[in-house]
Formats: C-alpha cells, sequence, structure tokens
C-alpha cells in the first residue's frame, strides 16, 4: 500500500473506531477487485458493449423485442455477469457490522456480494435493485433470475411473467424507472442519523442517492471518501483515502492492522 494511502487508511480508522452509527454508501468500485467491471471505464460493461447500455432504459427495453432477446440471451449465457465472490472489501464491511458500527450500507450495486460476503439483508439498501432477481414489468411476480435464465437456455428468447403474461426484466432500476421511495427515504434518514458517512468506490455523481453524502456532512457527520479518482464532493470529506479499496477498506474497517 502506497505511503499516502496507508496514512489515509489510517486516519480513517481512528475515526471509525470513535464513530456509534457509520452509515455506507458503495458503488462500482468496491466490486472491480471481484472481477467485475464499472460500466463507463475504459474497460467498462457499457464501454465494451453498447447493447447492454441500451437495454438499461426502460423504454428501449419495453418497446424493442430485439434488445430484450438479446439482453436474455447475454444473461444466460453468463457474458453480463461472470460467477464472482466477494473481495476484502465487502469482507471489511461485514466486519464493520459485527463491531456493531454499521448503521445502514447503501449500495449502487446490483450484484449482492454485500449479502454473499455476509452483511444482514435487513442493513443493506440496494437502491438500484439487483440482477439477482427478476420482476415482472406489470404485477408483484418477483423469483430468482435464474427460474428465468433456465426457460431462456431451454427455449424461449423473450420470457413473459408466468402470472400475468407480461414482460420480464432484471429486477434493477433501470434509467427512466423511478427508485423505491421507500429506499430513498430510508437512506436519507441513515445519513441524517449517523455520526460517519463513509462512501466506497464511487464518483458520487449518480442522483439523487449521491446526495446522501452532503446531506450526512451538513448534519454534522464525519465524512470520510474512498476511491481512486476524484468524486463530486471530495471538498466535503474529512479525510480522503485513494488506493486498492480491497487493500485500504480492510484498515478502515479494523479488519486488518494499519500498514499490514
Amino acid at each position: 500500500m502506497h505511503a499516502d494511502a496507508a496514512a489515509a487508511a489510517a486516519a480513517a480508522r481512528r475515526m471509525v473506531d470513535t464513530a456509534e452509527r457509520v452509515t455506507v454508501l458503495t458503488g462500482a468500485g468496491i466490486s472491480t477487485d471481484s472481477g467485475l467491471p464499472d460500466f463507463r471505464g475504459p474497460k467498462g460493461l457499457w464501454t465494451r458493449d453498447p447493447a447492454a447500455e441500451r437495454a438499461s432504459n426502460i423504454n428501449v427495453y419495453v418497446s424493442d423485442p430485439e434488445v430484450r432477446r438479446s439482453n436474455w440471451a447475454r444473461r444466460a449465457s453468463g457474458a453480463l455477469w461472470a460467477d464472482v465472490e466477494p473481495n476484502r472489501g465487502h469482507e471489511a464491511l461485514v466486519h464493520l457490522e459485527r463491531r456493531g458500527k454499521l448503521h445502514l450500507l447503501i449500495t449502487q450495486n446490483v450484484d449482492e456480494l454485500h449479502q454473499s460476503a455476509g452483511n444482514s439483508e435487513d442493513l443493506v439498501v440496494e437502491i438500484h435493485g439487483t440482477t439477482r432477481k427478476v420482476q415482472c414489468l406489470s404485477c408483484d411476480y418477483r423469483d430468482d433470475i435464474e427460474i428465468a435464465l433456465g426457460r431462456v437456455r431451454a427455449g424461449e428468447e423473450d420470457p413473459q411473467c408466468p402470472d400475468c403474461g407480461w414482460l420480464l426484466k432484471a429486477a434493477t432500476v433501470s434509467f427512466g424507472q423511478s427508485l423505491d421511495p421507500v429506499d430513498v427515504a430510508r437512506a436519507e434518514r441513515a445519513a441524517l442519523e449517523c455520526d460517519l458517512f463513509l462512501t466506497v468506490g464511487t464518483t458520487l455523481a449518480v442522483s439523487p442517492i449521491n446526495m446522501t453524502a452532503p446531506l450526512a456532512a451538513q448534519s454534522g457527520a464525519r465524512l470520510v471518501i474512498v476511491n481512486g479518482e476524484p468524486t463530486e464532493f471530495d471538498a466535503l470529506a474529512d479525510v480522503l483515502v485513494g488506493g486498492s479499496i480491497s487493500e485500504v477498506l480492510p484498515v478502515i474497517c479494523g479488519l486488518d492492522a494499519p500498514g499490514g
């Protein structure tokens, strides 16, 4: 670990040690060490596969059967998400929970790696949904996405809801869809209630959830930003931590010894 990153991580750890209620916001950067690409980076999912980005627009998805068929085929082949495992960054946030300090974990990710690592379901808010579930765009049908993918592998190119016959889609929030107001309210409340707000692997550019960081800072919480590049709210941070997330976050959360 670079000396500057190590010093910043140690400073952030001291803040975590004295905090009682830590609210965490994670983005794509925490999952890249698990082998998942980000979206718009040089090797990002949408950079390499523009068709996947088109499918992320709800209006395109609903109106274009070919987009749906291609999207389902990519999902069934495993091309969109590999079979990945949580990394040390995820494990660090599990440790933070076990220390009794995690107030809420808000994630922009849709990979469920926080839950796979061991974070409690009731402490995780998936603000953008999950790729591990499938939902109907008309009724309340929802199930494990492998149910739909099995149908695709068996020959259905555009599987429809078994309950009402309408369109199925991964249970993510696409462009053009609204966030769950209950999830947004819970995230904002957690930002107001915490004494330390920790952002990890996000440039804090996606509205409205990015505004939880300044909301927490303005409410008196300390703000620690862990990211490999500048973010929208670096000027508000008490500590900025660069470097590999899977290296620095275990130090920050107390899983690894500083400088280890």
